[in-house]
């Protein structure tokens, strides 16, 4: 098991455990159930065969997709701030940012929220939560639509108990 998918179950599991005390339904791109095809004309062209977003939490209030990376980019903005970033780690934070929103495009609920998720370590987990800065809230008009968008980290340390309020608390404001 890598890095990246032990983060995504982690991940996974936590958002699990939301599903469960807010009845929503949980679809999991590891179970391949969150596939949307693309229909490329004539079908033998194009590249991606499909969307997968990691995890699809269908609820009465809407949607939301989340979308875990294993990597630090969370760490590193709230350590340097964005424009102190170096132009990599800009773009790699750019290009998840737009697989997310892409992914905001196929559900038909009028209200949907993307969430993306890095990991972090316990001490910053303990001072976002002392700051009040565990996510990061925008919004982005989408047609008739308004698309939320969180980011957020899940530390790999603590219990799912823990965290999860935290993420109902980013997802009901």
């Amino acid at each position: 098991l890598s890095m990246e998918e032990f983060f995504e179950a982690w991940v996974e599991t936590v958002v699990g455990r939301l599903a469960r005390n807010s009845g929503g339904q949980l679809s999991s791109g590891r179970r391949r159930q969150t596939i949307t095809p693309l229909s490329w004309a004539p079908p033998y062209s194009g590249s991606q065969r499909y969307l997968l977003p990691d995890l699809v939490l269908e609820r009465g209030d809407g949607t939301i997709i989340f979308d875990a990376k294993y990597k630090s980019h969370f760490e590193e903005l709230e350590s340097s701030g964005w424009r102190r970033l170096e132009q990599t780690l800009q773009e790699q934070h750019r290009n998840d940012l737009l697989q997310v929103l892409a992914y905001s495009t196929v559900p038909d609920s009028s209200k949907i929220t993307c969430c993306l998720v890095y990991p972090c370590r316990n001490d910053t987990w303990q001072s976002l939560i002392r700051r009040e800065r565990p996510y990061h809230k925008a919004s982005v008009r989408a047609g008739s639509r308004q698309v939320e968008l969180i980011l957020t980290a899940f530390p790999m340390g603590v219990a799912s108990e823990e965290i999860e309020p935290v993420l109902a608390r980013a997802l009901a404001e």
